[in-house]
């Protein structure tokens, strides 16, 4: 009889990589996904509980609208007053800060601050580990933390971007010393999108069950006070095509986010990040803001901020942004103008509910649900079903049901298609009243509990079963 000798990792992660086995994965983990996304809505349906790790006392506040790479943070550019109030009229409500002077400008127009220890290399990845370690680096994050805590503009502290499991102990310290110090602001991370691999995960198993494990370790080891994920979705080549895994990233991070009670921030594309992508324009834009609240994501972060040379000298640089590298807004800076208060106002209203569902009708992409049969809130005409797949961007519409103890009383209605603006007609249990998120107030639909409203590309619009008090 011949010995049977174990697999290697290396020749385990072959094995596995086999395009037959990949795509086995991929359906028995959508699978799952589906299955615990039902009992995710069940459990929430009870009344999930807001969840705060031990010792903190964050508050989210106002429904989080920020960036990456522009003034105050990892590039030359400070948080001047001038550029403080660009941001401000820009709809930004979070900003990067690294001096007590850029926190001041900040405040000065009502904006809150991430404050980017740079100095201490706070967020570097050769610097952040061992920090604790080392009895001078760590009396310098102190007293560091103790100038800065006071602050009216503090709103949380850079500790890494994307890290792997391995790494997930070591912050935890990290986190709990800050809290330890300044349990009012947030120690802030953020994570991987579900297609990186399963080594940079520091995980295993196909895509679904390795970016679940990791979220699954993140919460219970670092114990965070909310969840922050980047995932770029918009490509090119020799045509403009979308992503596949954008709902699949959108749905694990949601159900993540409700078992631990906390909410969840989408760090999503706003330009081409080198050759293969390209820079979203503002319907498509609109088109991650709203999908991001339909599916209960309470912040927003555009990646980059700033064009940095146009991508001309440096392929690697971002091509779009939210500003040229002059300092004038790009069209996709231009429409988060409106974009970001509209987030802020919707998110504002669903902040005290419970996210119990988020349904597509037409195209039911990768990782997401159908609407069901006996569902609260639907549309006429009905959406026709729609192939998925070929990169071509998802058509027709998402529900977003939100309410408390498993009962939906409101619902978000969002166009997925960022190509074209569309009519339709809302149909609830009840008379219905529609949400403006401009002026921020509720008006009853004229169609009682058939109310028709119109979406632009990508956008959406949040409605309620009439007479609910605020």
């Amino acid at each position: 009889m011949n010995e049977i000798k174990p697999m290697s990792n290396e020749e385990l992660v072959s094995k596995l990589r086999h395009p037959g086995i990949i795509w086995l994965y991929r359906v028995l983990g959508l699978v799952l996904l589906g299955a615990v996304a039902c009992r995710t809505s069940d459990t929430s349906a009870s009344g999930a509980a807001r969840g705060r790790p031990a010792g903190s006392k964050w508050e989210i506040g106002a429904p989080i609208v920020h960036y990456y790479q522009g003034p105050g943070g990892y590039d030359d550019l400070a948080m001047t007053p001038a550029n403080a109030r660009k941001l401000a009229d820009g709809g930004f409500n979070l900003v990067w800060c690294r001096t007590e002077d850029e926190l001041d400008a900040a405040h000065a127009q009502g904006l809150r601050g991430f404050f980017y220890a740079q100095k201490l290399k706070l967020g570097d990845p050769k610097g952040t580990p061992g920090m604790l370690d080392d009895p001078v680096r760590r009396q310098k994050l102190g007293a560091m933390i103790d100038r800065v805590k006071n602050h009216p503009a503090m709103y949380g502290y850079y500790v890494y971007d994307e890290p792997g499991a391995a790494l997930f102990p070591m912050l935890a310290r990290l986190v709990a010393f800050i809290r330890e110090r300044d349990p009012h602001h947030m120690a802030f991370i953020n994570l991987f999108p579900c297609h990186a691999s399963a080594a940079a995960l520091g995980t295993a198993g196909d895509m679904v069950t390795a970016y679940r494990e990791h979220l699954r370790q993140f919460l219970d080891i670092v114990k965070p006070d909310a969840i922050s994920y980047d995932h770029f979705h918009f490509k090119a080549t020799d045509r403009p095509y979308d992503g596949h895994e954008y709902f699949l990233n959108l749905a694990l991070v949601r159900e993540a986010a409700l078992k631990g009670g906390l909410p969840f921030i989408n760090a999503v594309q706003a330009c081409a990040l080198g050759p293969g992508w390209r820079a979203p324009n503002g319907d498509e834009g609109r088109f991650l803001a709203y999908t991001t609240l339909a599916y209960g994501g309470q912040g927003i972060s555009q990646f980059a901020y700033k064009n940095f040379r146009g991508g001309q000298k440096n392929p690697c640089c971002p091509i779009g942004g939210v500003a040229n590298e002059d300092g004038t807004l790009t069209p996709l800076g231009e429409a988060l103008r409106q974009i970001n208060p509209e987030f802020v106002a919707i998110g504002g209203v669903l902040q005290p509910l419970i996210s119990l569902g988020a349904y597509h009708l037409g195209t039911v992409p990768l990782g997401a649900l159908g609407l069901p049969a006996d569902a609260r809130f639907t549309v006429d005409p009905p959406v026709p079903p729609a192939k998925f797949g070929g990169g071509a961007p998802v058509k027709g519409m998402l529900l977003g049901y939100f309410g408390a103890n498993g009962n939906p009383t409101h619902v978000l209605v969002v166009n997925l298609d960022y190509t074209r603006a569309i009519t339709t007609t809302v149909i609830g249990p009840e008379p219905l009243e529609v949400f403006n998120a401009t002026s921020r107030t509720w008006s009853a639909a004229s169609g009682g509990s058939r109310a028709q409203v119109s979406l632009l590309r990508g956008g959406g619009k949040l409605m309620r079963l009439a007479g609910l008090q605020e």
